[in-house]
């Protein structure tokens, strides 16, 4: 079978892995664990013993499957390979504990060597195992499983875009090719975005990839340092689907836009389905070439502008029937009339409302909801200055949590340093321009997935609790204090 080259996708997963564990358990399990090679189907790894196999298949062989899926874009199998004790010395480095990128696979002896029993992993894109597939597959990695038809609601503000997007759901490849759905901060173009790529994932064996258009350059860009570019053609050039959120980031950036123009190329002339989202027209893009944004406009292009009243309020009652939360329509008719902006403006206002409910234990009444959101509702949400600064929020985040701005930059693993430099980084991310690239490197120069990952942390943590999402926005109020 041919090798495949995944040692970039595999030290990607290590810096995940590493990050979610804390150097302590991650020194314990994975200095030792080596990438040997790999095929389509899966990568092998080397390990000193048969208990080391054992245990780290054990504790570990599920979560790194999932985090090299988000990473690769599709199921890859993990096989452990035993390697002798005086192969593992000469292919592990002193210094860093890992084999060698450029040593030879090792050969373990017959005694050591024992076939590996795994259970053979069906193909998700093969169209003889597609009826077991929908029955067994779960929710696709690289979506939030939230994101879906039944959970978006439809009124006269995005109601062309979203049949659009439920046509092509039904016939991916075949109509409206590319896709590009465009408006203002959240209006729900990513969730409509999901929503199709969820719907396509559970009705059928296609492979669907979705990432932003930040995270496609940073891994072009690392792809090149490392002269593993055919590795990442590979992963985005043989897809079914492919979905790239907020290509307006990508304004200036002119080899990630050469690289995007023959992966559009790739993907249309094979009938496969190209979906992106915009904060503007296609027209409107500066700083792209002419050649990739006419690719842009040649399909079928939608916008989606803000809701009117009846939507917000229907919005707000399926909102907190999803969320269980006790509200009455009273309550959710005030918030509607006087939130007019955007969804997201109006989840920020039942979350602050749950949570106020959930710590004191007192009922949402209309005037408890007027005093509770009396600043939202005195003028519209003010943007962030375009020169705050990441400093300035690590001050702030710092001084809210009491500790030292030294202890937020480190590498410390408690917990009580761990959730506020998570804060940090999604707070930076959501209300500032800078890259996750960017943001990295005012945390000791962190890789840019070390940032992706907190920020998809945070996000899950606020779904979950409320309290969590009321003390961002609290931070988030003090730093616009701050930049008056």
């Amino acid at each position: 079978m041919a090798e495949w080259d995944y040692e970039l996708f595999w030290n990607e997963t290590l810096n995940q892995m590493r990050e979610e564990l804390g150097e302590d358990e991650f020194g314990r399990w994975f200095k030792l664990v080596g990438y040997l090679r790999a095929t389509e189907q899966d990568i092998t790894l080397g390990v000193p013993s048969g208990f080391y196999r054992d245990q780290v298949k054990t504790r570990y062989q599920t979560r790194i499957e999932a985090a090299l899926k988000l990473v690769v874009g599709r199921d890859i199998a993990l096989l452990f390979e035993v390697v002798s004790q005086s192969q593992r010395a000469a292919a592990l480095p002193k210094a860093s504990g890992m084999l060698r990128p450029d040593a030879a696979p090792p050969q373990s002896s017959a005694a050591e060597r024992k076939p590996e029993t795994q259970t053979p992993q069906p193909n998700l894109f093969s169209s003889d195992t597609a009826r077991e597939v929908k029955a067994k597959k779960g929710r696709h990695l690289l979506l939030r499983e939230d994101y879906t038809f039944d959970k978006y609601v439809i009124g006269d503000n995005n109601n062309f875009a979203a049949n659009a997007a439920m046509a092509i759901s039904r016939n991916p490849g075949v109509i409206y090719n590319p896709f590009l759905i465009y408006g203002g901060v959240g209006l729900g173009k990513t969730h409509l975005m999901q929503a199709i790529g969820n719907y396509v994932h559970h009705n059928s064996e296609r492979k669907i990839i979705y990432i932003t258009a930040e995270s496609f350059m940073n891994e072009f860009i690392q792809a090149i340092r490392e002269n593993r570019t055919s590795a990442f053609k590979n992963k985005y050039r043989f897809v079914d689907m492919l979905l790239i959120d907020d290509i307006h980031f990508l304004e200036g950036k002119l080899e990630t836009q050469e690289e995007l123009f023959h992966t559009f190329n790739a993907l249309y002339d094979a009938n496969k389905h190209i979906i992106f989202t915009c904060d503007r027209p296609a027209s409107e893009l500066k700083k792209v070439s002419e050649r990739l944004r006419s690719r842009f406009e040649r399909g079928l292009n939608v916008d989606l502008q803000p809701p009117n009243y009846e939507t917000r309020y229907a919005i707000l009652k399926a909102k907190t029937q999803d969320r269980k939360v006790a509200i009455s329509d009273e309550v959710l008719a005030l918030i509607a009339k006087n939130i007019n902006t955007n969804v997201r403006d109006l989840e920020a206002a039942l979350t602050k409302l749950s949570a106020y409910a959930d710590l004191l234990g007192k009922p949402i009444t209309l005037e408890s909801a007027r005093q509770q959101l009396k600043d939202v509702f005195a003028a519209p949400v003010k943007q962030i200055s375009a020169s705050i600064s990441i400093e300035t929020i690590l001050h702030v985040v710092a001084n809210y949590f009491s500790i030292s701005l030294n202890d937020l930059k480190s590498n410390k693993r408690t917990q009580k340093i761990v959730q506020p430099r998570q804060i940090t980084m999604y707070i930076a991310r959501e209300i500032t321009e800078f890259s996750t690239t960017e943001i990295g490197q005012q945390f000791g120069g962190r890789h840019y997935t070390t940032v992706m990952h907190a920020r998809e942390k945070i996000e899950n943590q606020c779904r979950s609790d409320p309290t969590l999402e009321a003390t961002i926005q609290t931070i988030i109020g003090l730093i616009k204090g701050s930049a008056n």
